[in-house]
């Protein structure tokens, strides 16, 4: 799980500091946009799932790697204040991929929270606590940088996030459970069939999700959307 948490809070952070970087925000505006970010959606997660005071506040490690991320990024901008116009292109690829691994990355992650947290037979709520993972901190960076969160408008954003994390959940499912018999050789090979199941469940979850945001952004994949038109 550690591995995931860090890729997902990197990519966020990346995502959150560009955020911020376009908007024309100062050095501590884009270390705020980075952390939260990185860290909005598991402060939701945790909240729900009675696990307090948040990770965050325990394992401060996320918030260091979220500013030292967030400050090599600024720097990067900061270099290159006049951007020249082919590499915006370059930029809104880089924002769009980094955004995309931290939503996958922290959405298996909030699903394999609920399980730990033992709601595992509860696929209704696992997967509710992996989208809002996966979703909550881009939300909360789309409000402070005052822009409607992309959730709402912006390729299946949400979508990919769902789908990602039933398939996760539902893959984590059909493995088979461990049976606690300690030492003995059919438990050792439960156990390494089940560290099989995750590592399946986790990658079907990840390829889904990042397979199908890259599906909707190359083909304008967007869901129905009701526009007022006046005279």
């Amino acid at each position: 799980m550690e591995w995931i948490d860090l890729i997902g809070t990197i990519a966020f952070a990346i995502s959150g500091a560009m955020v911020a970087g376009r908007k024309g925000m100062d050095i501590f505006g884009v270390n705020i946009l980075a952390v939260v970010t990185a860290t909005g959606g598991g402060v939701i997660r945790d909240l729900l799932l009675g696990n307090v005071p948040p990770v965050m506040f325990r394992y401060p490690i996320f918030v260091l790697v979220s500013v030292i991320t967030a400050n090599l990024v600024f720097l990067q901008l900061y270099r290159h204040k006049e951007m020249p116009h082919r590499l915006h292109q370059i930029y809104e690829t880089g924002l769009f991929w980094f955004d995309t691994l931290g939503l996958a990355a922290f959405t298996v992650d909030g699903v394999f929270m609920g399980i730990r947290a033992g709601y595992g037979n509860n696929l209704f709520l696992i997967v509710f606590v992996g989208v809002i993972t996966g979703i909550g901190g881009g939300i909360i960076r789309d409000l402070l940088a005052a822009k409607m969160p992309d959730v709402f408008v912006k390729h299946v954003y949400a979508v990919a996030s769902i789908a990602g994390a039933l398939v996760c959940a539902l893959v984590w499912r059909c493995t088979p459970s461990v049976q606690m018999a300690a030492g003995s050789a059919e438990t050792m090979i439960q156990a390494a069939e089940a560290g099989r199941g995750t590592f399946f469940s986790m990658a079907a979850g990840i390829a889904v999700t990042i397979l199908l945001r890259f599906l909707a952004a190359h083909y304008r994949w967007n869901l129905p959307r009701v526009q007022e038109h006046t005279d």
